[in-house]
């Protein structure tokens, strides 16, 4: 079991190891330049993520640390805002929704969506009809979209969009998430493989280009609009003020 937690250790550290050469490289400075003038100029950054992609989405839009004119965008948002059955996202149906190429203009239209708008869409694969079809109505509506995606993954498998498009051909700046095919890094005997890492390195990139567009703000005068801890004091009073600003842009539902 040691030999195990050590190899998935190796795993994880060497990817973040390349995103971080990467980041230090520049690689995050032209989306993290985006995502600042988008807020800039009154815009909301919008993140999408299907699957476990979803925990992208959570980690850009609505928490501590992270920038407060940010909106996540949900596969479940067709039941909570529009006329879908909520049987279709038990396990099984779920995926089916999530390859459904007809529910991202239904979801984009049930979405709080200003023209002034950036989109960051996450997808290991970047081949799901939801997740190319969002993408494709984002780019189609003027807005700058921003993927993160295995590229050795998406580059081996064929998109299930009818455009015949991954996200990452749609995208105007792709973050590559170093994930491998797959996504799992250790075989197991008898067949199969564990040890999944395109969550781990996506929270890592999620992080970084937070970071990186706090830090363009900065540099251009301008105070970022950051969440602060609810459990600390003040911490409801700062993000209420702020959040007062964005009224009926922001979505963030469980």
């Amino acid at each position: 079991m040691s030999n195990s937690i050590t190899s998935f250790s190796f795993e994880v550290s060497s990817r973040l190891d390349a995103i971080t050469e990467w980041a230090l490289a520049g690689g995050a400075a032209q989306a993290a330049a985006a995502m600042a003038e988008a807020l800039s100029n009154g815009g909301v950054i919008q993140a999408f993520g299907t699957g476990h992609s979803e925990a992208f989405a959570m980690e850009i839009a609505g928490r501590a640390g992270g920038l407060i004119p940010t909106s996540k965008i949900a596969l479940r948002d067709l039941v909570l805002h529009g006329d879908r059955d909520v049987s279709e996202l038990d396990s099984l149906e779920g995926s089916v929704l999530e390859r459904d190429t007809g529910a991202a203009e239904e979801l984009f239209e049930l979405s709080l969506i200003d023209p002034r708008d950036i989109f960051l869409i996450a997808s290991n694969s970047g081949v799901n009809g939801s997740i190319v079809g969002l993408a494709l109505e984002a780019k189609e509506r003027g807005h700058t979209v921003i993927a993160v995606t295995s590229l050795e993954h998406t580059s081996a498998v064929e998109t299930k969009h009818p455009s015949g498009m991954r996200l990452s051909e749609i995208a105007d700046i792709v973050i590559d998430n170093q994930a491998p095919y797959g996504d799992t890094t250790l075989e197991v005997s008898g067949g199969g493989g564990v040890g999944a890492v395109s969550s781990i390195t996506a929270a890592y990139i999620a992080q970084l280009l937070t970071i990186e567009t706090v830090q363009c703000l900065v540099r251009a005068g301008k105070q970022p609009p950051i969440y602060i801890s609810a459990n600390i004091p003040g911490g409801d009073e700062h993000n209420t003020a702020l959040v007062g600003q964005y009224v009926g842009r922001l979505r963030r539902e469980a």
